[in-house]
């Protein structure tokens, strides 16, 4: 993508010359990176004008060379955006140094601007990996948006539908193996693996027909779910420039919430008929048909390379839990046993109590979801990637987790217009807090056991989803109230952002081989 800007100087060429470089800080050939974009470079070119013998025309020429593959349609427009402001700044520059003003003020960043600069093998991977989370998302959410007419199909109760969601959980035990492979076998070909597994899992529960056996297909698609999550968190991780690292992740998850958002346009097609609902476990299954693209553009981490290329010894326990990084993973791991008490039911049972406590319909629910996640969603992820790199990843988790929490906890409590501002302003302190927590997940360990340590949390945070479902469940049928009996369960990440999350180190600011060292 290229643009140019052209200026007419009333001075020699030479003076030109010396000007642009002072004004706009090019080297001798004068280039440069454009101003307000990391990601752009600006070229000067100055030449004597026929018609003015004393005069000098000067070129400006800027150009993002970057290419994105399955997003480059969504950054485009950015990219052209970010080449109009800074080419218009640069004219500003140049013809204030020429009249002897001061330089006008710098440009500052905008929601989509990049905090580091991403290389060509980068940027691809990053958004391979993030088209590949927005899959997995739409295949992750949809027992989770249809479990209530899931659980009308097969005449399941508040407590047979949350322990199948309970039970769900068990795929973990498959994800904490492929997740520990991926030290050994490296990022690449654990997620295309989950990636198929999920859409063959989801063939099964378009079909299935009895519980049991839809309920064993959503097992194996969750252990596909959270494989993929996790090597797709570390493949981002890993690959992100420094200084960029939550906002990689960032990125990460706005495409996962892509994938979420399709699942709830799709939440009406439960109201055509009493089984409809598995036609968006049928499309889920078809998104088979975008792996060989994924395959084609995903490449393995240049971390992995490198370390695969120095040392065997990869992926052992020993040293997750050794005086190194014992400590970290033990408050990690308490982290996220305590936070999903309350996310798992907050997310898996809220369609379950708007439709039955609060009389919405499938297609009403799709439309508060969109109205109180869509935007506000959007903001919140942009914001805790923002946030997470220059306030610093412990005090934005511990913040985000204790207000979402809080705010959360209001929503399962409260009616009428109170459902619609405490889910509009959670999701976005509850973005902030998964995000800087997910970001350190990756970050506190070193290579050679970034996916056996994150395996380990993801049993830790999937043995609290299973306490939190029955919990939840239990406490509904005994107090005949769905939202108090969620609501109870978010005393468990209060405890967590104000006890543990301050004992954590702060990655932020740091390069990712300082924060954890490799110890092979």
């Amino acid at each position: 993508m290229r643009r140019s800007e052209r200026i007419h100087l009333p001075i020699a060429p030479d003076a030109a010359r010396a000007l642009v470089a002072r004004a706009l800080d090019l080297d001798g050939d004068l280039d440069g990176t454009l101003a307000g974009s990391a990601q752009s470079s600006v070229t000067a070119t100055v030449s004597a004008t026929d018609e003015d013998p004393a005069g000098t025309t000067l070129e400006l020429v800027a150009e993002n060379t970057l290419r994105l593959p399955f997003f480059q349609w969504f950054f485009a427009g950015i990219f052209r955006y970010e080449l109009r402001r800074g080419l218009q700044w640069s004219r500003a520059a140049v013809e204030r140094a020429h009249r002897e003003l001061p330089a006008p003020d710098p440009l500052g960043s905008h929601p989509f601007s990049t905090p580091g600069l991403f290389g060509a093998e980068q940027g691809a991977l990053i958004s391979t990996v993030a088209f590949g989370g927005a899959v997995t998302a739409f295949a992750a959410a949809l027992f989770g948006q249809l479990g209530d007419p899931i659980a009308r199909t097969f005449h399941e109760s508040n407590r047979g539908l949350a322990g199948a969601l309970a039970i769900t959980r068990s795929g973990a035990l498959i994800a904490l193996v492929a997740a520990s492979l991926a030290d050994r076998f490296g990022r690449r070909r654990i997620l295309l693996g989950a990636l198929i597994g999920l859409c063959a899992a989801s063939a099964v529960s378009a079909v299935a027909p009895s519980f049991v056996i839809f309920t064993a297909a959503q097992a194996f698609v969750r252990a596909c779910v959270n494989t993929a999550f996790i090597v797709g968190g570390i493949a981002v991780v890993e690959e992100a420039p420094e200084g960029a690292r939550a906002f990689a992740v960032s990125m990460l998850a706005l495409a996962s919430g892509a994938g979420y958002g399709l699942s709830v346009v799709l939440l009406p097609l439960a109201d055509l008929g009493h089984e409809s609902w598995r036609v968006a476990f049928g499309v889920s299954a078809l998104t088979v048909f975008f792996v060989p693209s994924i395959a084609r553009h995903l490449k393995e981490t240049t971390r992995f390379q490198t370390l695969a290329a120095r040392t065997t010894e990869r992926g052992r326990f020993r040293e997750v839990v050794d005086r190194a990084y014992g400590r970290r993973l033990a408050l990690l791991a308490a982290v996220g046993f305590l936070s999903n008490v309350f996310s798992a039911p907050s997310a898996q049972l809220t369609n379950r109590y708007l439709g039955h406590e609060r009389g919405f319909s499938n297609s009403s629910i799709a439309a508060f979801k969109g109205i109180t996640n869509g935007i506000p969603g959007l903001v919140g992820i942009l914001l805790a990637g923002r946030l997470s790199e220059s306030r610093g990843r412990r005090p934005v988790a511990i913040v985000g987790l204790l207000v979402g929490t809080l705010l959360t906890m209001g929503f399962f409590l409260g009616n009428g217009p109170i459902l619609w501002i405490t889910s509009s302003v959670a999701v976005i302190a509850a973005a902030s807090g998964t995000l800087s927590v997910g970001t350190m997940d990756a970050e506190l360990f070193p290579t050679e056991v970034r996916g056996t340590a994150n395996a380990i949390l993801l049993a830790t945070g999937v043995s609290g989803s299973v306490v939190g479902l029955l919990v939840a469940g239990l406490l509904a049928d005994q107090l005949h109230d769905l939202g108090l009996a969620i609501a109870l369960c978010g005393v468990a990440p209060i405890v967590a952002a104000l006890v543990l999350l301050p004992r954590l180190p702060e990655s932020s600011g740091r390069a990712l081989d300082d924060v954890s060292p490799s110890e092979v």
